[in-house]
């Protein structure tokens, strides 16, 4: 039976995965992501084209230095209503100004999950889920950045829903795990067809 390699360091898919139960091993995949996305998009890459693409990144390259693992290889982006692309802040100054770009909006997380065995992709899922911000004021704003940066600094849209950043939605379409980052109910069915988790 062969192990699961998550293809990231990331905390959250890391915890996910250890609260459902799920044995496995983390190693970072250390691509340059901004190279790749930069690519991406201008070969007219989407959102769920690219999440879909930079995990399939991250597994293959993984699983070729692991081949007789499963690798999982995750990536998520989120877009605003109009097609807008956000990446993680710069600095608060620039949360700051994503936060408020998002403001009283709709905006879609787009969680991709892909596995890989020996180099070559096995299975995919791309989860979306659609958020809207409530129109908040400046001074939540500040009071929120003063809470919670910079450990939002490494996240997409500038905030972690299992936190204070619940407070700037008025409402959120889809599953918990799709906005965390990873499609987890796709991923344990398909680890069970596989055997690695009890059916």
């Amino acid at each position: 039976m062969p192990s699961l390699i998550l293809a990231s360091r990331s905390a959250a898919r890391r915890a996910m995965l250890t609260a459902a139960g799920v044995a496995h091993e983390a190693v970072a995949a250390g691509i340059d992501e901004d190279a790749a996305k930069a690519a991406l998009v201008g070969e007219g890459a989407d959102a769920r084209r690219l999440a879909d693409a930079l995990a399939e990144l991250k597994a293959v390259k993984i699983s070729r230095r692991y081949p007789d693992a499963l690798v999982l290889g995750c990536d998520q982006t989120l877009a605003r209503d109009d097609g807008i692309l956000f990446d993680q802040p710069r600095d608060r100054a620039d949360a700051a100004e994503q936060l408020r770009s998002l403001r009283g909006r709709r905006h879609r997380l787009t969680s991709a999950a892909v596995l890989a065995t020996g180099g070559v992709p096995t299975w995919r899922h791309v989860g979306v889920a659609t958020l809207t911000m409530r129109d908040f004021s400046d001074a939540f704003l500040e009071a929120y950045l003063d809470a919670e940066w910079p450990a939002i600094a490494g996240c997409v849209g500038c905030y972690r829903l299992e936190g204070p950043g619940v407070q700037l939605f008025s409402r959120v379409d889809r599953d918990h795990f799709t906005v965390l980052g990873l499609p987890l109910l796709a991923l344990l069915d398909q680890l069970r067809v596989l055997g690695l988790i009890t059916k």
